[in-house]
């Protein structure tokens, strides 16, 4: 857990910890250490700073190529200033921000490069100077000047370079700052034998899409502090810590430690103190018991802070990790404990992935992302499918969000021994830099390993015989958590905990047979979790029959069985390959899962797939193409109506939301009784039509759809005024909705209409719409519409999401993008293959 030093968002060492508060980090500098090129664990170091920080977020002064070079040489070479045109980036930095979800051209795989001049000063006589990388993708190669200085494989854990030695041969000894050439390159290129395969549906990015600092440590220092806190109740607490040094000239020093303990109040617990000899590997340097500590949970995420000094002759730091009290049970064929009660996961999974970022994702943006999380209801998220930032690791133990982390062995098979010692090497460097996060309960070994098609054999047997590696190899790193291993019933016998492939309502039958499907699953496995179930949704589109379904089966008692399953699941068996990817099913089928799990005691929880849309190098013929439209939200955390769906169920704070914000117009006969489904958890609910009351209903969540909250109306043609007021024991909350009803009935589409919607400034909103012959919106169209400009404008493309890509099948008949006017005039063009082509002038 590694908060910022000097200002929010410094990225802080891997081997050391958090300090006190966000406030008190700007005060503070964090330190960290590694041997060169050794893997850093996720603590934080911080050192009080008396001439200025010791740790520095390289941010600015980057520069970029994007491409092949000759050598190092060539970054710094002054007559290749006009063959290699170098971009200014800040970082963290993406190759692939736009091009992963570009519609037409293939996302890049290959080198880039990346230089600055970096000012050194270290304020330590024969101190050391590290470079921390936070992650890169996915192999990287460190230089200084034109010596290269490490090297790393693996695009997801943290790694430490010592440059001491590089930067000593540059310039005078004796100056008090140089400014050295720093060049990095990164490669995403595909590799067979590394993991993640690039059969996975996720990116591969590539840069410098984490945090780099600029470190100082003493000549010894600190390499990590790693803190267990063993309890079967809530009495006590056994406290053990354990810590590795970095001492590269192998000095055979006393160190003075001095150790302090804190509670989640900030009130000094525990002191103590002792000089030890140096040492070579991870060495026990505490233990102590804590009576009556303050547990970890997701209601109450308390936290412990533990400083630890180390003093030489060479100077002082001071590592700061929290830590948290809990203990947990995934009983047998029963559910799971958190402090010997029963917690039902509420999950969801999230990608490190987001529009115009790609994996460089600031983070400011990754803590609005996990408290949507958060106030969701969640208190469970699986980190897919590998090792994520500090930054998540931080927020999910400061939230009181339960964590599966894993490494990223998904699809293709299994590869030779560099394969091999890669997946290890991911696992250990996994465990020991997020092994001090109370959030984390799970580490996942491997996911859909039952996929081949990377080599030309595909032997179960060694996958299940690497499979078994890893477990034992997990359980010796790590006595105090569980394995998980996800779709390779082959190997389910070897992980602690297992989930199966189970897709009710999107790939596998409809969702009506979730429950019994789940419960046949659970019993053949001891421990049980299902993770990954849901379905796609196209933002912004929505549907008018599986509400006409779900209203015939309210308003009709004369059916038999088979036409009540029919009319509950809208009429699909294989919704991924027959629906319509509205968000009104998406809806429908999340609603149901939901209100299934409630009755579920022996489940121990679930995991949807996913929290946002994320890129994908696969699905091109998706409505946003190379896009996984499975989240309640899009790719830029514009929330879809999904999200309140979850927490009608889950939140705690009193909720309420009316179906259909991003459905500007309904349509039907006159007359005709429409559905209309209020998300919320209050107590009861009125819904008020046109101000005129249509009944008050007390939630219960077996009534489907919408726990009971749902209404048959009649609408009016044109404007109509939805307001619904829910009510609990301590609160009332209210909302309302306009909804235009259509009435006219449409023919085939025959041409776009394109207008400005929403000018502002420099930037203007366009909308293109398809009408019949007779200008009538066609309400249910599904066309793809390609956007174009010619001009000074600049189209806002390449975002995957519905208002922000240039290829996207339309949602209602609609399709929206955004353009920058650049202060001057251009024509927009939208086409569709069975139209003319429309155009507009914006100026």
């Amino acid at each position: 857990m590694i908060p910022p030093a000097v200002k929010p968002g410094t990225v802080l060492p891997p081997d050391l910890s958090d300090t006190v508060t966000r406030r008190d980090f700007l005060k503070s500098t964090v330190l960290a250490a590694g041997a060169a090129f050794l893997p850093l664990t996720g603590g934080h170091a911080d050192l009080p700073s008396a001439n200025g920080s010791f740790s520095e977020k390289l941010a600015t002064g980057w520069e970029y190529f994007r491409g092949s070079l000759g050598g190092v040489w060539d970054v710094w070479r002054q007559d290749m200033a006009e063959s290699a045109v170098w971009k200014k980036v800040e970082v963290p930095h993406c190759f692939n921000a736009y091009d992963a979800v570009d519609p037409d051209q293939p996302s890049y795989e290959g080198p880039g490069w990346y230089r600055r001049k970096l000012p050194i000063r270290n304020p330590f006589v024969h101190g050391r100077t590290l470079l921390l990388f936070e992650g890169a993708g996915q192999k990287c190669e460190v230089f200084v000047s034109l010596e290269r200085v490490g090297e790393h494989v693996g695009g997801y854990d943290e790694f430490a370079v010592d440059i001491t030695d590089a930067v000593s041969k540059i310039g005078d000894a004796d100056m008090p700052t140089k400014e050295v050439p720093l060049a990095v390159l990164c490669d995403n290129s595909r590799d067979l034998e590394m993991i993640p395969s690039s059969l996975n549906d996720f990116r591969r990015f590539g840069g410098l899409y984490r945090n780099v600092s600029l470190i100082y440590v003493p000549l010894i220092s600190l390499r990590r502090v790693h803190i267990t806190a063993a309890a079967s109740h809530s009495a006590s607490a056994q406290v053990t810590i354990k810590a590795k040094v970095r001492n590269p000239v192998v000095l055979q020093d006393q160190v003075e430690l001095r150790i302090r303990l804190f509670d989640p109040k900030g009130s000094l617990v525990q002191t103590t103190s002792g000089r030890f000899q140096t040492w070579d590997g991870e060495q026990q340097i505490s233990t102590f018991k804590l009576d009556s500590p303050e547990l970890w949970s997701p209601s109450h995420p308390s936290l412990y802070r533990c400083e630890v000094q180390l003093t030489s002759a060479h100077g002082t730091m001071t590592v700061s990790e929290n830590f948290g009290c809990r203990y947990f049970e995934f009983v047998e064929h029963g559910p799971f404990k958190l402090n010997g009660e029963r917690l039902f996961l509420k999950g969801t999974q999230r990608e490190e992935d987001h529009a115009g970022f790609g994996a460089a994702m600031p983070e400011d943006l990754i803590r609005q992302e996990m408290r949507l999380i958060k106030e969701m209801g969640a208190n469970f998220v699986g980190l897919a499918h590998h090792q994520q930032s500090r930054t998540v690791l931080d927020q999910c133990d400061e939230l009181g969000l339960l964590v599966l982390e894993q490494i990223p062995w998904s699809r293709g098979g299994l590869g030779g021994d560099g394969y091999k010692e890669l997946a290890r090497e991911m696992l250990g460097a996994m465990i020991d830099q997020h092994s001090n996060h109370p959030s984390v309960i799970l580490w996942g070994l491997g996911n859909e390993n039952d996929w081949p098609g990377d080599f030309p054999d595909f032997n179960k047997e060694e996958i299940r015989g690497f499979v078994k590696e890893l477990n034992d190899e997990a359980h010796r790193l790590d006595a105090t958590r569980q394995t998980f291993l996800r779709r390779c019933d082959f190997a389910k016998d070897i992980v602690d905990v297992y989930s199966p492939s189970i897709w009710a309502g999107w790939y596998h039958g409809p969702y009506t047979q979730y429950k019994n499907t789940a419960q046949k699953e659970s019993e053949s496995v001891p421990r049980f979790l299902h993770v990954e179930w849901g379905g796609e949704s196209h933002a912004r589109r929505h549907s008018e029959d599986p509400e006409k379904f779900l209203a015939q089966f309210l308003s009709r008692s004369d059916l038999d069985e088979s036409e009540r399953q029919r009319l509950l699941t809208g009429g699909h068996t294989f919704a991924s390959r027959d629906g319509d990817w509205s968000e009104t099913y998406a809806c429908n089928l999340f609603d149901w899962h939901l209100k299934e799990q409630e009755t579920m005691p022996w489940l121990t929880g679930s995991a949807q797939w996913i929290f946002k849309d994320f890129s994908t190098p696969l699905r091109p013929g998706n409505p946003i193409p190379h896009v996984n439209q499975k989240g309640l939200l899009e790719r830029d955390m514009t929330l879809k109506e999904a999200y309140y769906v979850f927490q009608s169920y889950w939140a705690e704070k009193p909720m309420i939301h009316i179906y259909g914000h991003s459905w500007p117009i309904r349509w039907g006969e006159l007359r005709e009784l429409k559905l209309v489904k209020i998300y919320s958890n209050c107590e009861t609910v009125e819904l008020l039509l046109n101000g005129v009351s249509q009944g008050t209903k007390r939630r219960n969540s077996q009534e489907f759809p919408a726990a009971g909250l749902h209404w048959l109306v009649k609408f009016i043609p044109g404007e109509n005024r939805l307001t619904a007021v829910g009510h609990t024991k301590t609160a009332t909350v209210e909302e309302a909705l306009l909804v235009q009803y259509q009435t006219e009935q449409w023919g085939p589409a025959a041409r776009i209409e394109i207008r400005e919607i929403a000018p502002d400034g420099k930037r203007v909103r366009v909308e293109a719409r398809m009408v019949d012959n007779k200008g009538t919106p066609c309400l249910n169209a599904r066309d793809r519409v390609w956007f174009g400009i010619t001009g000074d404008g600049t189209l806002l493309d390449n975002m995957g999401t519905s208002t922000g890509s240039r290829s996207v099948e339309v949602y209602n008949g609609r399709a929206e993008i955004s353009l920058l006017r650049n202060d001057g005039s251009s024509i927009v063009s939208v086409r569709c293959r069975s139209l003319p082509t429309a155009f507009l002038t914006v100026k």
